[in-house]
């Protein structure tokens, strides 16, 4: 894989070109994409123009760009057929603060339809024969398998951190709207949040200061962090190889000197988690009006299945399962309370075999619903050798707390590796 960090400092040093670092992922695309279809559409001339600019903290370095997320210089597809050759007439808001840090657009990364759950081609870069998880399919592969350093993703239900764990590579989704969703297709306006993959933790902390303008270094604690533990007993069980890497974790942080805490998790959280397919697919069913009115054959399957379903739920239904997310929200207050985070499975287990599923949101779709910022720590695998990651969360706004915590996690996995 890439170090974005690594490559801006060979950059940074002139030891590295910008335009030269931007060639080494196109030709890494050219060399690797034909196997694992990451990519949709790719604009090499774009991304060397923005490299010879020279300014930026992004400067030299490749991004790919999930295919929901619109880019004026390719077309936008969204996964589906409807759109086929579709052009936007500007960026999507994110896509144009990457260019104004002076990253290069190399291209659009493949999704699911809309972002649900009918997989792409895409493979999955440690296994081939396995998914990559979604809907974030192609960005996820296309960091794992060292095509570029930083790509961007969405989640709904669990669509950056899964296949983040599945591929073997660090993503963060951070605080609800902390990224711009303008130029983004809903899915769930109140769900729907843009994410980061990298190579490392440390990475994708630099590409969303870099997004941001923000300081996410971590917080000074002076003192051993509090660390909870949840394992959301509501969403059913984990595999074997989950459980490994989150027990993985827990001594990793008490090597460190951590304090950890089992937290259970209060009641809201199970309503709310119980709930979130009713605020997902009852707001995609609006958000999708068009295309589901005037475009139903086109369409696939797991989309179409799941606004039929949405199709029944009533007006007081969808209100109580708003009800039921906002009083989630302020039941995370005390769940937090006097922890600096919190960890918990990243995807029921490694990566499924075959390409006809993306695997299981049920560990992440509670803390989309939160807005709270996670992180996908890699370093774990199971007797295969497939990835499987742990996640980090944090309060609401405290996303260089999450992204700390995790980087402290994955150096800890990698001393006991």
């Amino acid at each position: 894989m890439i170090s974005a960090v690594a490559l801006r400092a060979r950059i940074q040093a002139r030891e590295l070109a910008p335009e030269d670092a931007i060639r080494q992922s196109l030709e890494a695309i050219a060399a690797s994409d034909g196997e694992l279809r990451a990519f949709v559409a790719t604009n090499a001339e774009g991304a060397l123009a923005s490299a010879a600019k020279g300014a930026g903290p992004l400067n030299g370095i490749a991004i790919g760009v999930k295919d929901i997320i619109d880019t004026a210089d390719m077309t936008t597809e969204m996964g589906s057929a409807i759109y086929r050759g579709w052009r936007p007439k500007a960026d999507a808001g994110l896509v144009m603060l990457a260019r104004q840090a002076g990253a290069g657009i190399v291209g659009k990364t493949a999704t699911t339809a809309f972002a649900h759950a009918d997989p792409p081609a895409t493979r999955n870069p440690r296994n081939l024969g396995h998914t990559p998880g979604g809907s974030s399919s192609g960005s996820a592969a296309a960091v794992g398998a060292g095509m570029v350093p930083l790509a961007f993703g969405t989640q709904t239900g669990g669509s950056v951190i899964r296949p983040a764990s599945f591929c073997g590579v660090a993503a963060i989704k951070p605080s609800f709207r902390l990224l711009p969703m303008a130029g983004i297709k809903c899915y769930s306006i109140s769900l729907d949040t843009a994410g980061l993959f990298a190579a490392t933790v440390a990475d994708a902390a630099f590409g969303l200061a870099a997004l941001t303008g923000r300081d996410l270094a971590a917080p000074k604690l002076g003192r051993a962090p509090r660390i909870g533990v949840t394992r959301q007993p509501f969403a059913g069980s984990a595999e074997p190889e989950a459980e490994a890497a989150l027990s993985a974790a827990i001594a990793a942080f008490e090597h460190e000197g951590a304090s950890i805490v089992d937290r259970q998790a209060p009641e809201e959280f199970a309503a709310a988690w119980s709930l979130h397919p009713v605020i997902s697919d009852g707001e995609a069913l609006r958000s999708l009006a068009w295309e589901w009115q005037t475009q139903r054959p086109l369409m696939p399957p797991k989309i179409s299945e799941a606004l039929s379903a949405a199709e029944a739920i009533t007006p007081e239904a969808f209100d109580e399962a708003r009800r039921a997310g906002k009083r989630a929200r302020v039941a995370a207050h005390g769940f937090f309370d006097g922890l600096d985070a919190v960890i918990t499975f990243s995807a029921p287990g490694a990566a499924p075999e075959g390409l006809f599923s993306t695997g299981e949101a049920k560990f992440n779709r509670l803390w989309t619903l939160l807005g709270v910022p996670c992180v996908n720590v890699p370093g774990c695998r199971d007797a295969r050798g497939l990835p499987v990651g742990v996640q980090v969360m944090a309060p609401f706004g405290r996303d260089a707390t999450a992204l700390g915590v995790a980087a402290r996690l994955e150096e800890a996995l990698s001393r006991t590796a």
